[in-house]
This record gives C-alpha cells, structure tokens and sequence, in this order.
C-alpha cells in the first residue's frame, strides 16, 4: 500500500485494450497496452482516444503516480483473466519476469522479485521484537508473506484476513511456491472485509499485525488511511507489539511523510521508522515501510534482536533470498534528499 498521510487514496483501476496493428507483411498482431481511467469516461476510454502500437504483444505497466512511464513487458502466454465481485485479476506468463500479476489494473507482483517486497515487510517487523507468538496477516492472498512468518519458530498462531478468494485460488494454483505459505498448520485463513476483522479483535491479541494492502490491491487501502482504523490496529496489539505496512517510495514526487509519522506516533505512542528496499519490478524501483510499535517493552526497529534461523525455512522451500540482518539495518539509512523530507520531527 502506498502511504500518503495514513495509507493510499483509493486504487485507480485500469484496463486493457488489445488492438491489432499491421506488419509490413500485413499480417496482423494483437497488442496489449495499459490506460488509466479517466474521470468523465465511460470504462476507461474517450471518444476518440487511440493507442500507439510501439509495443506489439506486450503489456505496458503504468503506475497511477508515475503517469509518464511505464515498465514493458512481453506477454508470452495468458495464464488466467478473471473478475471477481471485488476486482480484476489477470496473469501472463514473460520470458524475464516469469508470471506476472496485474490486480485492478496495478502490478502485484512479478515471479522475479517478489520476495524482495514479502520478506522485508516480514522480517523488519518480526526481527525486531522477542519470540512473537500471535501474528496477523490483513491483505496478503498470494501466500508469500505467510510463507515468511513461516520462518519463525517461535511463532504460534498466523491468521489471515483476505477479501477475496478467487485472488488465492489463483495463487494456489499457478504460484505455488508463492502460496506455499497456506501449508503452515499455524495459518488460520478468513475470508472477509479485513477492516472489520481488525475492528472484531480483542485489545492486546497479536504481537505483530502485517498489512498487505497498496495502490491497487482492492478495498483496505482507502479504508486504512482512517485513523480510527489505524488506532484498532494499535489497540490489536500487545503491549511493545508491531505493526508493517508498505509507504510511499522515496522516489515519489512530492514525497514527504511528516505527517504520517506524526499521526502514527500519536497513535502508536512507541517506536515509528520509515524503512525503504529496491522492488525493480515496481514504478520507481523501490518501496517503503512504515514501522510501529505500540507502548511497552522498548523497540529498536534498526537492530534486529530475534534474527533468522538459518537452518529452519518453515514451509518455504530454501532460505530468504533477499533479507539478512545486515539488510534490515540498512534499510533505515535514508539518503539525504529523503531524510529532508522526513521532517525535523523524524529521528
């Protein structure tokens, strides 16, 4: 989710328009390109509006908040296209990216690099803090972050709250070793609005609450940009109990997260850091991480205190591919430009 002042305005939705054009053959071949919706347009599209055929076969990924490029990929094979009563999925298989998923008309995630963005979201939280035993998931339906609270022994319970199972079906099926994290017998799976779920849990349940929800992943990153749900979230946890959710890149225009972390230190009344990785897959390259922890035993999100056991891969099928102590502590160290637009107030 990206945060901007809380987290994400409400998705902008996309869709696909697949043109033929002709070759200097005259044979025609079908293209794939991407167009935001415009206010004003009956499903996307203006009278008049056209394409230009300057990729054939391929599909143009174009982020909301990076409106003037896009990242290109070549389709192979269409893998699944489908719509739930919640939003659009569609998956195509690449040559360089493996398969790629493209929900409500924003890129999800690509085979190649989608444990950069699982295992930071993870581990930065649960690294920090001393044998968490009760874990929640909000969002996360592909199963690579349970695949990641996996690793952790000490972990006795993983519920996770998903809208829609038609988005895990699709997972189970055709990202196996993504939705290998259903397999843990600690994982208890909901399916349901995840607001309401966190909004039902009894104060001091979890000892760490993942949120899984950005621009373009469906209902609970309007929903969780409401400070009375950030403050459900905060009265979930236990005392010295944290929270992880996606933010905005770094290289965002107009990036500043003063005022989230001021709200999110008035809510949460312990630690609260900005941490930041490269996803290359994404519109800038990078994604961030907002970093909470509720009132009680001291966090110290920049020194990892409960590391990986490198031997124990929980249901994963090998170690971490992207995250190690040294990582994790590098992830705070901000370049200059970002450390500015943090504010006086960011420590």
């Amino acid at each position: 989710m990206a945060f901007q002042n809380g987290v994400s305005s409400s998705p902008i939705k996309a869709m696909l328009h697949v043109p033929t054009i002709e070759t200097n053959r005259n044979e025609p071949i079908e293209i794939i390109s991407f167009s935001p919706i415009q206010n004003g347009t009956q499903n996307g599209v203006q009278d008049g509006d056209s394409f230009s055929p300057v990729f054939p076969g391929c599909y143009v990924d174009i982020a909301p908040f990076y409106p003037e490029q896009g990242h290109v990929y070549k389709v192979e094979k269409v893998i699944f296209k489908g719509k739930s009563q919640y939003q659009d999925l569609f998956v195509f298989q690449t040559s360089t990216h493996g398969k790629v998923v493209i929900l409500d008309g924003s890129l999800q995630l690509t085979e190649k690099d989608e444990f950069a963005y699982q295992e930071m979201l993870t581990h930065l939280p649960l690294c920090s803090i001393l044998n968490p035993k009760k874990v929640l998931l909000i969002g996360g339906g592909d199963g690579g972050i349970l695949r990641e609270v996996s690793r952790h022994a000490c972990v006795e319970q993983i519920d996770i709250c998903d809208l829609d199972k038609m988005v895990i079906d699709v997972y189970k099926k055709h990202f196996p070793d993504i939705a290998i994290g259903y397999k843990d017998p600690r994982v208890n799976s909901y399916i349901g609005d995840g607001v309401a779920f966190i909004k039902s849990v009894p104060p001091a349940t979890y000892d760490a609450i993942i949120i899984d929800a950005f621009q373009g992943m469906g209902a609970y990153a309007t929903e969780l940009s409401n400070e009375d749900i950030l403050k459900s979230i905060a009265k979930a946890l236990k005392p010295g109990g944290v929270m992880s959710a996606p933010a905005d890149s770094i290289w965002l225009n107009n990036f500043a997260m003063e005022d989230t972390i001021t709200l999110c230190r008035n809510i949460f009344k312990g630690s609260v850091n900005y941490a930041w990785t490269s996803v290359p897959s994404y519109a800038s390259g990078s994604i961030g991480f907002m970093l909470c922890s509720t009132d009680g035993p001291s966090v110290d999100f920049k020194r990892p205190v409960n590391p990986l056991d490198p031997s124990n891969f929980g249901v994963a099928k090998g170690p971490p591919k992207f995250y190690n102590s040294e990582i994790h502590t590098a992830a705070f160290s901000l370049p200059a430009f970002a450390k500015s637009a943090m504010g006086s107030k960011y420590a």
